[in-house]
């Protein structure tokens, strides 16, 4: 996406840059976003999706527990000349799921890109009128995001299109994995 990411020692990036620009092309591409749509990135972190879906012409809006994190992704959004599309709000996706979801507003997309534990609570708190009809959930826990592909299927209403692995952490055994929901 010729994108430059700043980021401090202390703050969370993907420890494989070569491959996370692979997980970051495939997840874009899942998530097709369009211009003139409106696109959420849920633990968004310091931009790794937000700026390309930015790139691609979306409004989109990061939303992330650290304050600190979305400073730098509001930085590396001036810096790379997308903060037209790009907007960022802390908030704790943990503590306030709901919340997280009004605050976030409808958008078209979604893209979720929780830590370990997943994001069971803002599944559930995905609205039933007005849902995106997209999500791309990426995942470095292939068990949460089996959990939370059930709730998403069962009780969402939403169909599993695709399901994948991104071997970001070769000579491990650990994995990224990546799904794509879709509906109608």
């Amino acid at each position: 996406f010729g994108l430059s990411m700043a980021y401090r020692p202390t703050e969370f990036t993907q420890v494989n840059a070569g491959v996370n620009r692979v997980l970051v092309k495939r997840a874009v591409d899942m998530l097709d976003p369009q211009p003139g749509e409106r696109v959420g990135d849920l633990f968004c972190g310091l931009g790794n999706f937000t700026l390309p879906i930015a790139a691609r012409g979306a409004r989109v809006v990061g939303m992330e527990g650290s304050p600190g994190l979305v400073q730098r992704a509001v930085d590396n959004a001036a810096a790379n000349g997308l903060a037209a599309n790009a907007s960022f709000i802390a908030y704790d996706l943990y503590t306030d799921a709901p919340g997280a979801m009004a605050k976030l507003g409808p958008v078209d997309k979604l893209l979720i890109d929780p830590p370990r534990d997943g994001a069971l609570e803002i599944c559930k708190a995905l609205p039933d009128a007005g849902a995106p009809h997209r999500i791309v959930y990426v995942s470095c826990s292939p068990g949460t995001l089996a959990r939370d592909a059930g709730l998403l299927v069962n009780v969402k209403g939403y169909t599993l299109e695709a399901a994948g692995v991104v071997n970001m952490f070769p000579h491990t055994g650990h994995v990224e994995s990546i799904a794509l929901f879709t509906r109608k």
